[in-house]
Protein backbone atom coordinates (compact mmCIF):
# COMPACT_ATOMS: atom_id res chain seq x y z
CA UNK A 1 0.00 0.00 0.00
CA UNK A 2 1.34 3.52 -1.18
CA UNK A 3 -0.10 6.92 -1.54
CA UNK A 4 1.10 10.52 -1.97
CA UNK A 5 -0.23 13.82 -0.68
CA UNK A 6 0.31 17.08 0.86
CA UNK A 7 -0.03 18.47 4.67
CA UNK A 8 0.95 20.53 7.65
CA UNK A 9 2.66 18.61 10.15
CA UNK A 10 0.80 17.95 13.44
CA UNK A 11 3.08 16.70 15.74
CA UNK A 12 6.28 14.39 15.91
CA UNK A 13 7.12 12.00 18.68
CA UNK A 14 10.66 10.22 19.31
CA UNK A 15 10.26 6.67 18.55
CA UNK A 16 13.74 4.63 18.64
CA UNK A 17 17.02 6.16 18.48
CA UNK A 18 16.47 8.50 15.44
CA UNK A 19 12.75 7.73 14.09
CA UNK A 20 9.62 9.56 14.72
CA UNK A 21 6.17 9.07 14.91
CA UNK A 22 5.01 11.80 12.80
CA UNK A 23 1.27 13.09 12.59
CA UNK A 24 0.32 15.37 9.54
CA UNK A 25 -2.73 16.28 8.83
CA UNK A 26 -3.16 15.84 4.69
CA UNK A 27 -5.56 17.15 1.98
CA UNK A 28 -6.58 13.40 1.09
CA UNK A 29 -6.45 10.94 3.88
CA UNK A 30 -6.98 13.03 6.65
CA UNK A 31 -4.94 13.27 10.55
CA UNK A 32 -2.39 10.40 9.27
CA UNK A 33 0.64 8.93 11.06
CA UNK A 34 3.40 7.51 9.90
CA UNK A 35 7.33 6.59 10.71
CA UNK A 36 10.05 8.76 9.65
CA UNK A 37 13.20 7.11 9.59
CA UNK A 38 16.44 9.74 10.22
CA UNK A 39 14.12 12.15 11.62
CA UNK A 40 17.07 13.55 13.73
CA UNK A 41 19.20 14.46 10.93
CA UNK A 42 19.82 17.88 10.19
CA UNK A 43 18.08 17.39 6.48
CA UNK A 44 14.92 15.88 8.22
CA UNK A 45 14.22 17.32 11.29
CA UNK A 46 13.20 20.79 10.57
CA UNK A 47 10.56 20.08 8.43
CA UNK A 48 8.99 18.09 11.28
CA UNK A 49 8.16 21.50 13.35
CA UNK A 50 4.32 21.32 13.63
CA UNK A 51 3.40 23.60 10.69
CA UNK A 52 5.43 22.64 8.28
CA UNK A 53 3.72 22.30 5.43
CA UNK A 54 5.42 18.80 3.64
CA UNK A 55 4.84 16.60 1.00
CA UNK A 56 4.80 13.38 2.05
CA UNK A 57 4.83 9.32 1.02
CA UNK A 58 3.71 6.93 2.68
CA UNK A 59 3.91 2.93 2.48
CA UNK A 60 2.77 0.29 4.64
CA UNK A 61 2.69 -3.71 3.85
CA UNK A 62 -1.10 -3.77 4.85
CA UNK A 63 -3.72 -0.22 5.34
CA UNK A 64 -4.28 -0.97 8.63
CA UNK A 65 -0.60 -0.50 9.55
CA UNK A 66 1.16 2.76 11.09
CA UNK A 67 3.58 2.52 7.82
CA UNK A 68 6.51 5.07 7.36
CA UNK A 69 6.63 8.33 5.75
CA UNK A 70 9.53 9.97 3.50
CA UNK A 71 8.40 13.52 3.68
CA UNK A 72 10.07 17.07 1.34
CA UNK A 73 9.49 20.83 2.69
CA UNK A 74 7.01 23.02 1.05
CA UNK A 75 6.92 25.61 3.40
CA UNK A 76 8.36 26.34 6.62
CA UNK A 77 6.20 28.43 8.63
CA UNK A 78 8.48 29.08 11.27
CA UNK A 79 9.93 32.35 10.65
CA UNK A 80 6.52 34.01 10.58
CA UNK A 81 5.23 32.14 13.83
CA UNK A 82 8.06 33.11 15.44
CA UNK A 83 7.39 37.37 15.09
CA UNK A 84 5.27 36.70 18.19
CA UNK A 85 4.42 34.92 21.18
CA UNK A 86 0.44 35.71 20.13
CA UNK A 87 1.19 33.96 16.41
CA UNK A 88 3.38 30.95 18.46
CA UNK A 89 0.51 30.58 20.51
CA UNK A 90 -1.89 30.60 17.96
CA UNK A 91 -0.26 27.84 16.04
CA UNK A 92 -0.15 25.77 19.27
CA UNK A 93 -3.82 25.84 19.59
CA UNK A 94 -4.46 25.06 15.67
CA UNK A 95 -2.55 21.97 15.72
CA UNK A 96 -3.51 20.77 18.89
CA UNK A 97 -7.30 21.25 18.37
CA UNK A 98 -6.76 19.46 15.06
CA UNK A 99 -4.67 16.17 16.81
CA UNK A 100 -7.79 16.78 19.61
CA UNK A 101 -11.08 17.02 16.81
CA UNK A 102 -10.05 14.97 13.59
CA UNK A 103 -10.61 11.21 13.67
CA UNK A 104 -7.57 9.13 12.50
CA UNK A 105 -7.70 8.85 8.39
CA UNK A 106 -10.62 10.61 7.56
CA UNK A 107 -10.91 13.19 4.85
CA UNK A 108 -11.69 16.75 6.00
CA UNK A 109 -11.06 18.72 2.70
CA UNK A 110 -12.74 21.73 3.45
CA UNK A 111 -11.15 21.87 7.25
CA UNK A 112 -7.96 21.35 5.49
CA UNK A 113 -7.96 23.92 3.27
CA UNK A 114 -9.49 26.77 5.60
CA UNK A 115 -6.34 25.59 8.25
CA UNK A 116 -3.81 25.52 4.96
CA UNK A 117 -5.27 29.53 4.50
CA UNK A 118 -5.01 30.33 8.70
CA UNK A 119 -1.52 28.67 8.61
CA UNK A 120 -0.58 31.07 5.59
CA UNK A 121 -1.92 34.06 7.46
CA UNK A 122 0.05 33.51 10.77
CA UNK A 123 2.89 36.30 11.22
CA UNK A 124 1.99 37.55 7.28
CA UNK A 125 -0.99 39.64 7.97
CA UNK A 126 -2.62 41.37 11.25
CA UNK A 127 -5.71 39.63 9.83
CA UNK A 128 -5.30 36.24 11.02
CA UNK A 129 -7.37 36.54 14.48
CA UNK A 130 -10.34 37.32 12.71
CA UNK A 131 -9.41 34.39 10.46
CA UNK A 132 -8.69 32.00 13.77
CA UNK A 133 -12.13 32.50 14.99
CA UNK A 134 -13.76 31.55 11.75
CA UNK A 135 -11.73 28.99 11.76
CA UNK A 136 -12.70 27.63 15.15
CA UNK A 137 -16.55 28.25 13.58
CA UNK A 138 -15.48 26.26 10.70
CA UNK A 139 -14.02 23.35 12.49
CA UNK A 140 -17.29 23.47 15.32
CA UNK A 141 -19.14 23.16 12.05
CA UNK A 142 -17.36 19.78 10.24
CA UNK A 143 -17.59 18.39 13.28
CA UNK A 144 -21.22 18.59 13.39
CA UNK A 145 -21.87 21.43 15.89
CA UNK A 146 -22.32 24.21 14.02
CA UNK A 147 -23.98 27.21 15.83
CA UNK A 148 -27.59 28.30 13.98
CA UNK A 149 -26.38 32.66 13.96
CA UNK A 150 -28.55 33.68 11.29
CA UNK A 151 -32.03 34.19 13.44
CA UNK A 152 -33.03 35.03 16.91
CA UNK A 153 -34.34 31.75 18.40
CA UNK A 154 -37.07 34.21 20.39
CA UNK A 155 -38.33 36.33 18.40
CA UNK A 156 -37.50 35.21 14.87
CA UNK A 157 -35.68 38.85 13.97
CA UNK A 158 -32.45 39.12 11.47
CA UNK A 159 -31.51 42.66 12.73
CA UNK A 160 -30.16 43.40 16.41
CA UNK A 161 -28.49 39.91 17.24
CA UNK A 162 -26.19 40.54 20.41
CA UNK A 163 -26.29 36.91 22.11
CA UNK A 164 -25.74 33.15 21.45
CA UNK A 165 -27.90 30.62 23.65
CA UNK A 166 -25.34 28.78 25.44
CA UNK A 167 -27.54 25.52 25.42
CA UNK A 168 -28.99 25.78 21.64
CA UNK A 169 -26.03 27.71 19.86
CA UNK A 170 -28.83 30.13 18.46
CA UNK A 171 -28.57 33.79 18.21
CA UNK A 172 -30.74 35.93 20.11
CA UNK A 173 -31.60 38.77 19.62
CA UNK A 174 -31.39 42.64 22.29
CA UNK A 175 -35.32 42.42 22.58
CA UNK A 176 -35.43 38.73 22.38
CA UNK A 177 -32.73 38.35 25.48
CA UNK A 178 -34.97 40.24 28.16
CA UNK A 179 -34.00 38.92 31.63
CA UNK A 180 -31.94 36.01 30.16
CA UNK A 181 -29.29 38.92 29.42
CA UNK A 182 -26.63 37.74 31.97
CA UNK A 183 -27.02 34.18 31.31
CA UNK A 184 -26.25 33.95 27.03
CA UNK A 185 -23.04 34.25 25.97
CA UNK A 186 -21.91 37.12 23.34
CA UNK A 187 -22.69 37.53 19.48
CA UNK A 188 -19.65 40.60 18.62
CA UNK A 189 -20.35 41.38 14.97
CA UNK A 190 -17.01 39.89 13.86
CA UNK A 191 -19.06 36.29 14.17
CA UNK A 192 -21.55 37.38 11.80
CA UNK A 193 -19.72 39.10 9.11
CA UNK A 194 -15.45 38.23 8.62
CA UNK A 195 -14.94 41.88 8.04
CA UNK A 196 -12.87 43.96 10.22
CA UNK A 197 -13.00 43.61 13.88
CA UNK A 198 -11.09 45.03 17.04
CA UNK A 199 -9.11 42.73 19.14
CA UNK A 200 -11.90 43.22 22.04
CA UNK A 201 -14.49 41.76 20.06
CA UNK A 202 -12.31 38.66 18.41
CA UNK A 203 -11.65 38.24 22.06
CA UNK A 204 -15.68 38.25 23.10
CA UNK A 205 -15.73 35.71 20.27
CA UNK A 206 -13.07 33.77 21.29
CA UNK A 207 -15.07 33.10 24.88
CA UNK A 208 -18.44 31.95 22.44
CA UNK A 209 -16.98 29.48 20.53
CA UNK A 210 -14.99 28.16 23.60
CA UNK A 211 -17.37 27.46 25.53
CA UNK A 212 -18.80 25.51 22.42
CA UNK A 213 -15.81 23.82 21.80
CA UNK A 214 -15.55 23.11 25.45
CA UNK A 215 -19.12 21.79 26.39
CA UNK A 216 -20.21 20.80 22.84
CA UNK A 217 -17.49 19.06 21.09
CA UNK A 218 -15.10 17.60 23.79
CA UNK A 219 -17.87 15.85 25.44
CA UNK A 220 -18.43 13.90 22.32
CA UNK A 221 -15.02 13.24 22.03
CA UNK A 222 -14.80 11.06 25.15
CA UNK A 223 -15.36 14.33 28.05
CA UNK A 224 -11.29 14.76 27.55
CA UNK A 225 -10.61 18.38 28.73
CA UNK A 226 -9.77 20.82 25.57
CA UNK A 227 -6.00 20.92 24.96
CA UNK A 228 -4.70 23.18 26.91
CA UNK A 229 -2.99 25.29 23.97
CA UNK A 230 -6.29 26.76 23.03
CA UNK A 231 -6.58 28.17 26.28
CA UNK A 232 -3.26 30.12 26.59
CA UNK A 233 -3.93 31.41 23.37
CA UNK A 234 -7.34 32.75 24.15
CA UNK A 235 -6.04 34.17 27.45
CA UNK A 236 -2.79 36.01 25.59
CA UNK A 237 -4.85 36.78 22.97
CA UNK A 238 -7.39 38.78 25.91
CA UNK A 239 -4.45 40.11 27.76
CA UNK A 240 -3.35 41.54 24.40
CA UNK A 241 -6.12 42.64 23.57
Amino acid sequence: MDWQDTGTVLIARRHGETSAIVEVFTRAHGRHAGVVRGATSRKTAPSLQPGSHVAVSWRARLEDHLGSYSLEPIKSRAAAVMSGRLELAALNAITALLLFTLPEREPHPRLYGRSETLLDMLGETEAWPLAYLHWELALLDEMGFGLDLSVCAVTGAREGLGYVSPKSGRAVSEAGAGEWKDRLLPLPACLLNPADAAAADIALGLRTTGHFLANWLAPALGDRPLPPARRRFADLFARQS
